[in-house]
């Protein structure tokens, strides 16, 4: 039987009248747990206040594919309070050593309003502290799962350049065997002055053509003609080096002029080395491209976290945009057109930069997935009085009128059971609305999906961005 002074102990129930006490305590039913007992099932009706008494306990549960733990100790009170709206326990509690519970009924709420009102003032912060407690886990895992989005998307954004990067090296080394092997061939030739000159000018002609390659078309139309002229010469073996050289859109009369000037064996050493030339000068292109993709990769990376930078600073929104949108390189290549209309004016707004950019991100990934990876993706942005606005459209099928007052909701989704980790969209609600002191709202209709996010400008930070312009 447990006295007055046991429960008084609990801080919830701290210097109530006895009288009170003893009617709880009469109401209320004392569980006895083992290790590894469960007393409450995630699912099941909300319909009991818990009181523990002594031992250790746990609650947890699936929230979009992730699992919350939390943990719960003598003294607390949890299950559902008096004026909370839960309906259905969203944890599984069981102890996890011997223990003492004490259950109270939810139906007898009202009678509890009446009989303990002191009582029933002090759950409002117990719930209070619940609310913060759940949103910082949200918070924590909303970080994650975009921290593994951007991960997997830029590892395979790294991958590509480094990959082609490591290919082209690597065939160097045997593009620079055959240009020593074909310059230690024509330095056993007697070659006068002009034919040296003649060689090393249409080697350096080649090595610095500018220009894409000429279409599919084109292409093989030439390489049918490099190698007919070749053939015309006596080499017959060439048409490996024809296809290089019509990749590089070079000419017939170019090689007519070669074999004008030198004699059938001169000539193929000298296009052996400058074709291979040729395919050093495009392999060299590849790895200077590849290399800028990784480098501007990298500073996408460090301007989307705002690494090395204040937190809180003048934000500049399209460049906080395209960062973004250069992170998500990966889901858009594939299908997406982007279609940009910024204003000729710089837009900039006092604000956590890298928050902001978890807003875009959100938004945006979620724009991607409802058009399947096939659409167009619209940004604006522009200034109205006082805010910075930016709006975010899609293509897709829209967001049906049933769930659009949820979307906002902790945890919601769309996504089957187990698929998914949510829309994100209660996250970046909180950072524009809470944080930034914003707006953030949906249109929907079929092909036509608008998010507003309204941002306020700071007038010192407009004074600033003026200054910078100047």
């Amino acid at each position: 039987m447990i006295e007055n002074s046991e429960l008084v102990r609990v801080p919830a129930f701290a210097d109530l009248p006895d009288d009170q006490i003893a009617w709880f305590l009469s109401q209320s039913e004392e569980m006895h747990l083992k290790a590894g007992d469960t007393y409450v099932r995630q699912g099941d009706p909300a319909d009991s206040m818990f009181v523990i008494l002594e031992g250790q306990f746990q609650w947890r549960g699936e929230f979009g594919g992730e699992t919350v733990v939390l943990s719960g100790k003598p003294g607390d009170v949890t299950g559902i309070l008096p004026f909370s709206r839960m309906t259905h326990f969203l944890v599984t509690g069981r102890a996890l050593s011997d223990g003492r519970v004490l259950k109270f009924p939810a139906s007898l709420f009202p009678d509890l309003v009446q009989k303990m009102t002191e009582l029933t003032k002090r759950p409002v912060g117990l719930m209070s502290d619940r609310i913060s407690e759940t949103t910082r886990i949200e918070q924590q895992r909303d970080r994650l799962v975009s921290l593994g989005k951007l991960s997997a998307g830029l590892a395979h954004e790294l991958n590509n350049p480094a990959s082609a990067a490591k290919r082209a090296t690597s065939q160097l080394r045997d593009i620079l065997k055959r240009i020593r092997d074909a310059s230690h061939d024509l330095g056993r030739r007697e070659l006068t002055t002009a034919q040296k000159l003649e060689i090393e000018k249409l080697e350096a002609s080649l090595t610095h053509l500018d220009g894409p390659p000429p279409d599919p078309l084109t292409m093989s139309g030439l390489e049918d003609q490099l190698d007919s002229l070749l053939r015309s010469h006596g080499q017959n073996d060439m048409w490996q080096l024809a296809a290089g050289l019509a990749r590089r859109n070079v000419q017939p009369d170019v090689l007519e002029r070669l074999f004008a000037n030198l004699d059938a064996e001169t000539a193929r050493a000298a296009l052996v080395r400058i074709a291979a030339s040729v395919e050093v000068a495009s392999l060299l292109n590849e790895i200077e491209s590849s290399t800028s993709r990784i480098s501007d990769l990298v500073r996408a990376i460090k301007e989307y976290t705002y690494m090395d930078q204040s937190p809180v600073q003048n934000v500049d929104i399209v460049k906080g945009l395209e960062s973004t949108l250069t992170i998500l390189n990966h889901k858009l290549k594939h299908g997406v057109a982007v279609v940009r209309d910024y204003p000729s004016e710089l837009l900039r707004v006092n604000s956590f930069g890298s928050e902001l950019n978890q807003v875009w991100t959100n938004i945006i990934d979620n724009a991607v997935s409802a058009m399947n990876g096939s659409g167009t993706l619209t940004i604006r942005t522009k200034r109205d009085g006082q805010f910075a606005v930016v709006e975010i459209g899609d293509t897709g099928p829209g967001i049906p009128a049933d769930i659009r007052n949820r979307i906002f909701e902790p945890f919601f989704t769309t996504k089957p059971i187990g698929e998914g980790t949510g829309l994100g969209l209660d996250i970046s609600w909180r950072i524009v609305v809470k944080k930034h002191h914003g707006d953030l709202r949906v249109d929907s209709e079929p092909g036509a999906t608008w998010f507003k996010i309204v941002l306020p400008i700071d007038p010192e930070t407009e004074i600033e961005a003026q200054a910078d312009l100047i």
